[in-house]
């Protein structure tokens, strides 16, 4: 960038207080030592995270700015334009060429100097226009081998054998013939971009994978700590290869494509991980959207402790966990980790002694030394029905995946009261609230007092990322929403500055929000006579029970997590 450039960009962000006077002599002093230019440097001291930095710089400078490259590449010819060392040498891409103009997305689209470098090798006029150095990055790797190579070798004809990142361990082989008209979706360029999505996905830590259909395009999103966002956007066709590539390896029928199918599969990626693939399709106006969800075999193998439960709770849990029968609730919306917090449960009590049986929808992660059923409508096996076979293999332990209905809940708080441990979840707002859902299921109250032993209720929240969380003094509003206006001392709340270690976001995995509500003498009471979840919960409040907006707070000022996450996934009613 010419001094000029430098100097005027600076003096911008200096008045847009997007830094400081100090913070830019010492970026200055960093870039000429390094080289590197401005924005980098204080990308990577980070100063300014790099979303921030490419908004700033395109308002600034009037320059559009381009964000997904994948879709915006709509012809793979495009690329080879410019080569791959080039690109790489100056962090560049090449997207689209139109009258004799090349439009090129570039991290320092002020670079005077590499414009005319690229002019000379288009030989036509470079339109620059600005993207971050990840996304360019990101795209290049998709588009380019390792050891070189274009475009055109992953989209068109990559025929040679090639090493993937992903090891499929356990691919289902469709019984269907291929239909006229799609012999070419297991061409090796599709096998390679769907390995390529779920290996990316894998690498960003994703949970499940959005495969989107449009009018005009093909969106790609993946789930990152619960939050989804878009990756790529594919040429519309390519979504029926890409379709197509996946209920084959899911074991699904690819000439059904009016009704919804799910398959699975298991994979090894290339950092050694086991994967369980579940696939589920439905079908849209514009075609087959496609979920992945990618289940890590490997994360049941951390305890309570690191979920996010505290000492205190953990212990009154482990304690209930160890009676010899009763029922043990975890309740909590879809996603919120209710059937992993009872696998960890299950692995917390399991020993050779111990008969052990689960009936859940689906398997979704593998225990050594416990017998696990798959519910299977189709071959009549329901909760209900399972649960009625699993009393008739001695059990000591039972897992049900989820109470739904008045015979499975009965079915399961009679197998309490003659001497098993029962596990289960329901889908409730917090852990008072499941004594009325189980009524209004239909299960008598004193059946509820006599069966349940405690109720654990829990949300999923993104944690701050360790390597740019900052404290900050709240506001008079925040406090006041956390009820923490009248405490003594000034209380500091935390956030996330983004960086590259969190892909910018500022947060960095999950962790969990518990409530955890032991049945005791006065609550059997209570629920016995009828009483309303208010007073129930005012009552286990009372007897000691944090709620999870106490437990969000606690893990806000430990820096744990933020108040907006906390405000995202529950609530304090006010006075």
């Amino acid at each position: 960038m010419p001094e000029f450039r430098r100097k005027n960009l600076g003096q911008k962000m200096i008045e847009s207080e997007l830094i400081t006077q100090e913070q830019y002599e010492t970026a200055m002093e960093k870039h000429a030592q390094t080289q590197v230019s401005l924005r980098q440097v204080l990308v990577d001291m980070g100063i300014v995270n790099e979303q921030k930095m490419m908004d700033f710089v395109g308002k600034s400078f009037d320059i559009p700015v381009y964000r997904e490259l994948f879709g915006k590449i709509e012809n793979p010819d495009i690329i080879s334009i410019i080569p791959e060392k080039i690109c790489r040498q100056h962090t560049v891409i090449p997207l689209q060429k139109k009258n004799n103009v090349l439009t090129v997305a570039m991290v320092d689209p002020l670079d005077v100097f590499v414009l005319d470098d690229l002019e000379k090798i288009a030989e036509c006029k470079v339109q620059p226009v600005l993207s971050t150095r990840t996304e360019i990055l990101n795209t290049l790797q998709i588009f380019y081998e390792e050891e070189g190579g274009g475009l055109e070798k992953l989209v068109k004809d990559m025929a040679k054998e090639e090493k993937d990142d992903l090891e499929v361990i356990d691919e289902n082989k469709g019984d269907e013939p291929l239909k006229e008209g799609e012999v070419g979706i297991v061409d090796a360029p599709v096998i390679r971009l769907v390995n390529t999505i779920i290996s990316q996905a894998i690498k960003e830590r994703a949970s499940d994978v959005h495969v989107e259909p449009d009018d005009k395009s093909l969106r790609i999103r993946y789930r990152v700590d619960g939050i989804l966002r878009e990756t790529m956007s594919p040429p519309k066709r390519l979504q029926a290869p890409i379709t197509s590539r996946i209920k084959i390896m899911a074991g699904m029928d690819i000439s059904i494509k009016r009704a919804p199918q799910d398959g699975r599969f298991r994979l090894r990626a290339d950092n050694g991980g086991d994967f369980d693939v579940r696939i589920s399709t439905v079908p849209t106006i514009y075609g087959e959207k496609v979920v992945m969800r990618l289940l890590d075999q490997t994360s049941i193998k951390i305890g309570l402790a690191d979920s996010g439960v505290s000492k205190e709770g953990l212990q009154l849990f482990k304690e209930m966990i160890e009676r010899p029968y009763g029922i043990i609730l975890v309740t909590g919306p879809t996603g919120s980790g209710k059937t992993t917090t009872l696998y960890l449960a299950l692995q917390m009590i399991n020993s050779p002694d111990k008969n052990i049986i689960t009936i859940e929808e689906p398997v979704e992660y593998d225990l050594e030394g416990i017998n696990q059923i798959a519910v299977n409508v189709k071959a009549g096996v329901t909760f209900a029905n399972g649960l009625k076979s699993i009393l008739r293999q001695d059990p000591d332990v039972i897992m049900v995946g989820e109470m739904r209905d008045l015979e499975t809940a009965d079915i399961a708080v009679r197998a309490a009261l003659t001497g098993h441990l029962v596990f289960s979840t329901l889908h409730t707002n917090d852990a008072p609230s499941a004594v009325a859902r189980m009524v209004d299921m239909g299960v008598p109250p004193y059946l509820v007092t006599s069966s349940v032993c405690c109720i654990l209720a829990q949300r999923l929240v993104r944690t701050l990322c360790p390597q740019c969380k900052e404290a900050y003094k709240p506001s008079e509003k925040e406090l006041e929403e956390a009820k923490m206006k009248d405490r003594d001392v000034d209380p500091l709340f935390y956030r996330g500055k983004g960086c590259s270690e969190c892909n910018d976001s500022g947060f960095f995995g999950r962790v969990g929000l518990f409530e955890l509500m032991v049945v005791d003498k006065e609550l059997r009471n209570l629920i016995h006579s009828g009483k309303s979840t208010d007073v129930i919960r005012e009552a286990a409040q009372k007897a000691g029970m944090k709620t999870l907006w106490e437990d969000g707070i606690d893990k806000v000022l430990k820096g744990v997590t933020t108040f907006e996450e906390i405000k995202r996934v529950t609530f304090v009613e006010q006075d």
